[in-house]
């Protein structure tokens, strides 16, 4: 039986690293990007499998709506909710315009193509959705000493986080898997296009990143941070979170009144 697996930001980065193992792994694909040169040569250079370009800016409604058009009516076993654009930078300094493409592209976009992805895949029986995020979504608390202020971008992150687990609670059961991915730094253009110089900073390879992402969905893990080596520490932090969440009470707490 072919497997098809659609990627969003294929044209670089971990989205091209992601296509280029799922082809050599079998899957025909359906590479999403802004840039049709790349696509097209993506495409050209993975002549094993079908490759469908398919350009699409998913900043725009234009774009998300014809991408998710794709992920209702073709047969998807996985679906790579990847692209993303950086915008590091304070709120109060962040362009408007940018604000509303970073929060479309990694809220609304991954929001809205798994919604159209997972009727199918469940009328199937089968498939996965991976979210990548990064490892920011889980830098909220830092002090402004440790953590440049990104404040929009880490929201974005942690929404990835809490859908995918809400998610993969709610799909529990019908034989698809969830997974969000969080990988620290990676050695990918994505921070060179905002100017940012990161090569003195050790960074993960993109295709280390892929290994895990298509590990960890073998293993099960809804949460997956390729470079944390003690996985006990993801544990505690979402113990943590139901704890405080099981504590609520209709009563206000006691340092309130």
């Amino acid at each position: 039986m072919t497997k098809l697996a659609l990627v969003t930001g294929a044209s670089s980065g971990i989205g091209m690293a992601f296509a280029r193992r799922l082809a050599a792994q079998g899957y025909d694909l359906v590479a999403v990007g802004r840039r049709k040169d790349r696509l097209d040569a993506l495409a050209a250079s993975l002549p094993q499998v079908e490759v469908q370009p398919l350009t699409a800016d998913l900043s725009t409604a234009e774009g998300v709506d014809a991408v998710a058009e794709v992920c209702a009516t073709r047969p998807l076993t996985l679906l790579v909710n990847n692209a993303g654009v950086s915008h590091y930078m304070p709120l109060s300094e962040l362009p408007a315009d940018k604000a509303r493409e970073l929060v479309t592209v990694k809220v609304l976009a991954p929001t809205m193509l798994t919604r159209a992805a997972v009727p199918g895949m469940l009328a199937r029986g089968e498939g996965s959705i991976v979210n990548v995020a990064g490892m920011i979504a889980f830098s909220g608390p830092a002090p402004h000493t440790l953590m440049p202020r990104r404040a929009v971008y880490a929201g974005t992150l942690a929404h990835l986080v809490a859908m995918s687990q809400a998610l993969h609670a709610e799909l529990a059961g019908t034989g698809i898997k969830v997974q969000v991915l969080c990988p620290g730094v990676v050695a990918t253009e994505f921070h060179e296009r905002q100017g940012l110089d990161l090569s003195a900073v050790p960074r993960m390879s993109a295709d280390d990143v892929v290994t895990a992402g298509l590990r960890g969905l073998e293993l099960g893990e809804v949460v997956c941070a390729p470079g944390v080596e003690d996985a006990s520490l993801l544990d505690a932090v979402f113990q943590a979170d139901l704890a405080a969440f099981g504590a609520q009470s209709p009563e206000l707490a006691s340092r309130y009144r």
